[in-house]
Order: structure tokens, then C-alpha cells, then sequence
């Protein structure tokens, strides 16, 4: 029997990507508030981040950002982080919180690309840490830059 053609592989390898970013964005949507309060390890700003200007002046995420998709309404019940809800100190760590999940799930994102590595042909397996690089960090980058804004904000108006 022959290999299934190249654009087959493509094919799937972009059905399963499409499956992974929204099964991980689903449960991270369940994800209780709770788990989300706080920064953790992961999620904590970093000293070369410099209190967002690496991202203002080296990342120029200003000029790109909002080129990037917003689904925290994807599903039911989610929270689009696209705009303020208000500026009182529990809309802006709500927001944080939503920074959080979001994060979290383009990390959680990556996870698999081990595996899409592994199951692809030689010729395809180089562009699957390439995808889920290009793909989640962007996002990423934005929600770190955007939680630092929030705190910012949050120690004005407290």
C-alpha cells in the first residue's frame, strides 16, 4: 500500500492542531476562578520583561497585537479580553484572571507537539515545533504584556 499524499498529511495535521488548540482552550475555559487568582511560577512576570518595556520596545507588541484572534467568548459563558469591562479593581483582576487562563492554555497548546513530531513523516515533523511556536507564543506575549498593564492599572486605583 502507498503513503497517503503529502497534502493528506497536511490535511490532518492541521484537522489535529485544530483539535488540540480547541479541546485545550475548552478545558482551560473550565478551569475554576479559583485556580487562576494569582501568578504562578509559570505565570509570574520575569525580570527580563522588564515591567512590560521589553514587550513595548523590543517585542513591539503595539504594533501587532491586535492582529491576533480573540476567543475568550469562544465558548459560553467565556470573557473576551479585547476590551475593559471597567475600571474598578475587581473588573481589572477579573481581566488579570482571564490573562491567566489564556496564557495557560497556549502553553498547555504546545504540549503536544512532541507527538506530531513523532507521528510525522520526516519531511513534515521540522514544522511542527515551528507551528505551535509561531501560533501560541504571539498570544502569549500578549497576555503577559496585557497582565502587566492590568497590575499597573490595579495599583493605580486601589
Amino acid at each position: 500500500m502507498s503513503p497517503r499524499p503529502l497534502w493528506f498529511a497536511i490535511a490532518a495535521d492541521a484537522a489535529a492542531w485544530a483539535c488540540v488548540q480547541v479541546g485545550t482552550g475548552y478545558l482551560a475555559h473550565r478551569l475554576p476562578d479559583r485556580l487562576l487568582g494569582a501568578d504562578t511560577w509559570l505565570l509570574r512576570e520575569r525580570a527580563w520583561e522588564r515591567r512590560g518595556r521589553f514587550y513595548v520596545e523590543t517585542a513591539r507588541i503595539r504594533r501587532w497585537k491586535g492582529l491576533l484572534p480573540e476567543a475568550g467568548a469562544f465558548f459560553a459563558g467565556g470573557v473576551s479580553k479585547r476590551t475593559l469591562p471597567g475600571r474598578t479593581a475587581a473588573h481589572l483582576d477579573a481581566l488579570a484572571r482571564e490573562t491567566r487562563r489564556a496564557e495557560l492554555a497556549h502553553w498547555l497548546m504546545m504540549l503536544p507537539t512532541p507527538v506530531f513530531v513523532a507521528c510525522n513523516r520526516p519531511l513534515l515533523a521540522p514544522f511542527m515545533p515551528v507551528y505551535a511556536l509561531a501560533v501560541n507564543v504571539p498570544c502569549i506575549a500578549a497576555q503577559r504584556y496585557n497582565r502587566i498593564r492590568l497590575r499597573r492599572a490595579a495599583a493605580r486605583a486601589a
